[in-house]
């Protein structure tokens, strides 16, 4: 029996259905073959939560470690490539400077300080797009400021940081444009300034001084900082405003309970994490969940249906910011892989979220302009406007 004969729902599956409204689709998968051979993705698709689970701690089993890993073809290895000992070296340098209190003391006050600087551009306008004119440039600020990047310079890196994520879209999808390559030289190029700066201004120079890693490699998990510091800071926040935008009811409830803030920043995480999948390979023949995986064969993990798994989440597709067990989603990942920035990304969509609620009086969608989330790799909506 063939993979496809094996997987009979996953062999008529196409990229633009998992780009666009992928939740029905992804829901049939994860009661019928949570662990489906995707011919358009040339991999398995895990679906279920506690497969998604297994398999995100179980590195020995299913590795990133491999040279087919998308973002490795762009920027090189990193902590997000590599596993066992020389992925905690190349992770050690970072963990503590974005452990909570850290995160906190360095950038609560030039969190709530930018988010402020942009509202007083947004506000009198009583229109927007709120992704790349709030969301966007308030994580690129906050992670310029982490590597040592002048906020002036912000432009070019969100420049050079959506050619990297295009690259590595085109890469998962199965096609090349090379852009993001290019880009990474550049950014690389850039960061070499705050890598060999000798004090301690960014985080990069007290990785050069305080570990074995070469520039190269500083700069690659640079750009692994800079990736997830935008892109899924940035689809953090905008999902999470869109989430409350769609949800008068609920947006009211935050507003006058500032306590839930944080349950419908989880809530919103849940129900539409800003990555997607992450992908794994198999080290070995294993089986997981019933389903024999030969070695080298692509695994790719659904964060967004291992989120709404109704044998975890009852009613997974209601927004619902009474949900006791949010937490429990995967947007982070979990296992070695767990994400390094991930309380630095909380506190920024809470000042953000925080600092636009209060500013914007009687934010809402524009009627005129819909938002669709969408995206194979990294979900959010291209465009969010909004009236107030």
């Amino acid at each position: 029996m063939t993979r496809g004969d094996r997987s009979p729902l996953g062999a008529s599956v196409t990229v633009a259905q998992l780009e666009h409204d992928p939740h029905p689709l992804l829901a049939r998968l994860r009661e019928r073959e949570p662990v489906s051979w995707i011919q358009a993705l040339d991999g398995w698709l895990v679906t279920r939560h506690d497969l998604v689970l297994e398999a995100m701690r179980s590195p020995t089993t299913f590795t990133v470690d491999d040279p087919r890993f998308s973002t490795a073809q762009v920027i090189g290895p990193s902590m997000l490539s590599l596993d066992g000992a020389e992925h905690e070296r190349h992770r050690a340098p970072f963990v503590a400077p974005f452990r909570a209190v850290a995160v906190r003391d360095r950038f609560a006050d030039e969190a709530r300080c930018e988010a402020r600087r942009l509202l007083d551009e947004l506000e009198p306008r009583g229109a927007g797009e709120l992704r790349r004119s709030f969301a966007g440039p308030l994580a690129a600020a906050i992670v310029a400021r982490a590597l040592g990047v002048a906020r002036g310079e912000v432009p070019s890196m969100l420049a050079w940081y959506d050619a990297i994520v295009a690259t590595v879209t085109e890469i998962t999808a199965g096609t090349d444009g090379g852009s993001g390559r290019e880009a990474f030289a550049a950014l690389r190029e850039r960061l070499e300034a705050a890598i060999g700066h000798g004090g301690r201004t960014s985080l990069l120079a007290a990785a050069a001084s305080g570990s074995a890693l070469s520039h190269d490699q500083i700069a690659s998990n640079a750009a692994v900082l800079l990736f997830g510091g935008i892109e899924t800071t940035e689809g953090m926040i905008v999902n999470a405003i869109l989430e409350l935008l769609r949800d008068p009811d609920a947006l009211r409830r935050v507003g006058r309970e500032p306590g839930l803030l944080d349950p419908a920043i989880e809530e919103s995480l849940r129900l539409e994490p800003a990555a997607a999948v992450v992908d794994r390979y198999a080290t070995g023949a294993t089986v997981l969940g019933g389903t024999e995986i030969a070695r080298g064969e692509l695994v790719r993990l659904s964060i967004t249906a291992a989120n709404r798994d109704p044998q975890v989440f009852a009613h997974p597709d209601r927004f619902d910011l009474t949900r006791t067990n949010a937490r429990r989603h995967l947007a982070f990942a979990q296992g070695p892989h767990v994400c390094v920035g991930v309380h630095l990304a909380r506190l920024e969509a809470r000042t953000g979220l925080e600092e636009l609620l209060a500013r914007l009086p009687d934010l809402r969608l524009d009627p005129q302009r819909p938002a669709e989330v969408r995206g194979l790799v990294f979900r959010k909506p291209v465009t969010l406007h909004a009236v107030w």
